[in-house]
């Protein structure tokens, strides 16, 4: 299959999904490809794939890989250390047996159906064990961090009118395009406040709409639309420590800053039950095993706590595009058809 081009990599999937472009060889380390990595590199249509990762552990029983390879994207695994050595060439020439880099050749793997199987059959087995493993974590760390849900929200000041209405929290979770689609109607009709975590305000904007609110740690959000004019929100340590505040100050921004633990999502929730919001409406959020541990999360425990303080103003949305699909466009009624149907009408 020999397949020669521009490299591509970084060991940080989102950062390099943000920079592919058609035909470059993207270079990653990514354990357990999961469906997020595997449509961005769909949607860069790259024309190979390496990864110095384990595209499947055993640990998790995830499909995503297999779109990769239905859709003929060559896919071939290596070493962890072949990574740095990657490094040294911008042209490279990927085969089913290794890679030529010009001053040297790397040994690699093509990833098959057969090892996805192999793969997949491992994490069933080992199932059991990792729910188990799963639950003890969830438990432990919700045990730890109820006394910091019950303490007061940190104050944020906010432009953005949230007492009495809706909120859609968009995170860019599996299924996320097709249930924000599936929504549309429902947005026309209520008209929420839009609220963006992180990469899920690129989504937002993708599906045509401007974010209000963007909040997160800004580490997989997108320059253009941090400059849409939605107000910033960084999700910070509890001690004050801000990462993401950086980012912003380099790109001449400002933003609040939102100190509380958990993740992202739980601040966003949060923020809004907090702000008074009447109807939480989430999409692509986390919610169970396999999300957790795609994200390399052990455990749920402060997701779970956020959950049961919000109640009842939660409405889960995913899946929804599963049982209500997006309605597909009409085609205009040819001149006649419309007569009929007038005369019908008429009658």
């Amino acid at each position: 299959m020999p397949i020669t081009g521009t490299m591509e990599s970084d060991r940080s999937t989102k950062r390099l999904l943000q920079r592919l472009g058609p035909g470059r060889i993207a270079v990653l380390a990514h354990d357990d490809l999961d469906e997020l990595a595997v449509r961005g590199l769909l949607k860069a249509r790259v024309s190979a794939v390496v990864n110095t990762g384990r595209t499947m552990t055993g640990t998790i029983a995830s499909r995503a890989v297999l779109e990769l390879l239905e859709a003929g994207t060559p896919l071939v695994e290596t070493s962890p250390d072949a990574f740095e050595l990657l490094q040294t060439s911008r042209t490279v020439t990927v085969t089913d047996h290794g890679i030529d880099i010009g001053t040297s050749w790397v040994p690699c793997r093509r990833f098959t159906r057969q090892s996805w199987l192999a793969g997949y059959r491992a994490a069933q087995a080992s199932e059991p064990k990792q729910l188990a493993r799963f639950i003890e974590n969830t438990l432990k760390y919700a045990a730890e961090e109820k006394e910091q849900l019950l303490e007061p929200f940190p104050p944020v000041s906010l432009r953005t009118e949230l007492p009495g209405r809706h909120a859609l929290v968009v995170v860019r979770g599996s299924g996320y395009r097709e249930d924000f689609a599936a929504l549309k109607r429902y947005i026309r009709r209520a008209r929420p406040v839009l609220i963006g975590v992180d990469g899920g305000a690129d989504a937002i904007l993708e599906e045509g709409y401007n974010p209000d609110i963007i909040i997160g740690d800004m580490d997989s959000v997108s320059d253009l639309v941090l400059f849409s004019g939605a107000e910033l929100i960084v999700h910070s340590y509890r001690n004050g420590a801000s990462p993401g505040m950086e980012r912003l100050r380099r790109l001449g921004l400002t933003a609040s800053s939102l100190p509380t633990g958990g993740t992202s999502e739980d601040a966003a929730l949060l923020l809004a039950y907090e702000q008074g919001c009447e109807q939480i409406v989430t999409v692509g959020l986390h919610s169970h095993m396999q999300d957790f541990m795609e994200k390399g999360r052990k455990g749920m425990g402060s997701t779970w706590l956020v959950r049961m303080k919000i109640g009842s103003r939660l409405v889960d949305a995913r899946g929804i595009s599963r049982v209500y699909p997006a309605a597909k466009r009409r085609k205009p009624a040819s001149p006649g058809a419309a007569w009929l149907s007038f005369v019908r009408f008429l009658h």
